[in-house]
């Protein structure tokens, strides 16, 4: 595997690994629906795999997809995930990957099933765009990039508050 010889290669340097055992499908891949990604979730097989390479994270498929959700938007697994979590069984952190569009509650609920790790690139740049698009005519360069960086800010906390580990080390 791949993953066995990265791992290797960044505990050599005291480098943190994560890894998706599955494909987690996404926008980008031109999945419109997330109705069907039955075959793109990882399995136990997968989850064993990954695990002996000694990968610190893993970030298992289990209904999730990178970018947009269709108009049903997120169904996830969580059978699934509980699944995953419990074989994991503390070997390795879950990461959680393809959060855009999902509820506080949906994330406090993933945060509940066992996900320690988790990637919101979108939630919280979603205002600095916005504000990008609305203000980039209007303000200095220097006013408008502190005022967006004030938002990213505001935005993490925010996630970092719903999640539990606003105060955490």
């Amino acid at each position: 595997l791949y993953a066995l010889t990265c791992d290797r290669y960044c505990h050599a340097r005291g480098i943190a690994t994560e890894a998706e055992p599955s494909r987690i499908e996404g926008a980008e891949d031109g999945v419109i629906d997330t109705a069907g990604l039955e075959a793109s979730k990882t399995t136990p097989e997968e989850v064993d795999q990954f695990i002996a390479t000694g990968v610190d994270s893993l970030a298992p498929a289990f209904g999730n997809v990178h970018g947009e959700y269709g108009k049903q938007g997120p169904q996830l697994d969580f059978e699934r995930f509980e699944r995953i979590r419990a074989q994991i069984a503390g070997r390795a952190r879950v990461a959680l990957h393809g959060t855009n569009g999902f509820s506080p509650e949906l994330m406090r609920q993933c945060v509940a099933a066992g996900a320690t790790k988790i990637n919101v690139n979108k939630l919280v740049l979603d205002d600095y765009y916005e504000h990008l698009k609305s203000r980039v005519a209007r303000l200095p360069h220097t006013a408008l990039i502190e005022e967006g960086t004030s938002k990213v800010i505001r935005q993490t906390k925010e996630w970092m508050e719903i999640c539990g580990s606003a105060g955490q080390a």
